[in-house]
């Protein structure tokens, strides 16, 4: 996977076409290790960000209250964010 001496920004997440294919394997890893401990942390970035959808639709896929999902979010972003400035 190269050298990760770079950050990549969350912003990169939310328009895949924009990203570098390096920072799509990054982000691709982050998220098979963020999936590993919180998959449904991860199946809602994945909805969110590959698929589209909005939060609304994110919870409806999963079958979890609006509120549980805004956690799930929250949480996703944070450990995202840190382990791609790390990455």
């Amino acid at each position: 996977r190269g050298d990760r001496r770079h950050r990549i920004e969350l912003d990169r997440i939310s328009n895949p076409a924009a990203a570098t294919d390096d920072e799509l394997l990054e982000i691709d890893d982050a998220l098979g290790r963020l999936a590993a401990d919180y998959p449904v942390a991860a199946e809602l970035v994945k909805l969110r960000f590959f698929a589209g959808m909005t939060l609304d639709d994110a919870s409806q896929a999963l079958g979890i209250s609006r509120r549980t999902d805004d956690r799930h979010w929250a949480f996703a972003r944070a450990w995202l964010a840190q382990a791609l400035s790390l990455g």
